[in-house]
């Protein structure tokens, strides 16, 4: 997908907690079919910028506006993979419930019996997750690698037009991450991606565009851009 249509804009973003600046003056576009990667150091803003663009907090000054067609829309249809830190894992639901939660805007009673359609669509995650063993299991119960595919089948359910990750490797056994590539190459010909990850190597390849994030946003052109300094 390399269409050109803008779907994400920030403009002159300010953002603080308390009297620290974690953003100041920052503007970016997103396109539909861009897939952007982010790094860079703890601390530097990488989640709290996804936040943002989620609208899941609002800026201290400055807009982040979302386009359909390029025309400004009041929403967009997102699936977004959080850190399994900002996670209550001792809420009383189970892997199934978690994965069912992500169509909440699409059926009413999502706690209750299924339609044939959304079992299928949960059935579907838990196969691609590998996770269908543990359909009936409690989250608390889960390892981080099990709980961390469990969320990202809940983002992914809904076959949402924006995915964000953010640190979608994390906790994850090495024999699954090339799942989780498989599945980003997958995703990334029909959604817009983007993706936190200190683990760049194959990421990087995929994505079309790199930004490091390190109290403000810089784009970079090279593949393995740590630093700013291998960045044209």
């Amino acid at each position: 997908m390399q269409s050109q249509n803008k779907l994400i804009e920030a403009i002159d973003l300010n953002m603080a907690y308390g009297n620290k600046k974690v953003f100041t003056d920052t503007s970016f576009c997103i396109n539909k079919g861009d897939f952007v990667a982010i790094t860079g150091p703890n601390g530097g803003g990488k989640s709290t910028m996804l936040k943002l663009i989620l609208r899941l907090m609002q800026p201290v000054s400055g807009k982040i506006s979302y386009y359909e067609n390029n025309v400004e829309t009041d929403h967009l249809k997102f699936g977004y993979l959080p850190q399994k830190s900002n996670i209550d894992s001792q809420f009383p639901l189970t892997v199934e419930e978690v994965i069912a939660s992500g169509l909440f805007s699409c059926h009413k009673n999502w706690m209750g019996k299924y339609s044939k359609e959304v079992k299928d669509k949960i059935s579907e995650m838990l196969d691609l997750l590998q996770i269908e063993e543990l359909r009936n299991q409690s989250i608390g119960t889960l390892s981080g690698g099990q709980l961390q595919r469990t969320l990202m089948g809940r983002a992914l359910i809904s076959s949402p037009e924006v995915i964000v990750l953010d640190e979608p490797l994390s906790y994850v056994d090495r024999r699954f991450i090339e799942q989780i590539y498989h599945i980003i190459e997958d995703l990334k010909q029909r959604a817009t991606i983007i993706v936190v990850s200190h683990e760049m190597t194959e990421i990087s390849v995929m994505a079309n565009r790199h930004w490091i994030v390190d109290h403000s946003l810089h784009e970079c052109s090279a593949h393995h851009h740590y630093l700013r300094t291998e960045c044209d």
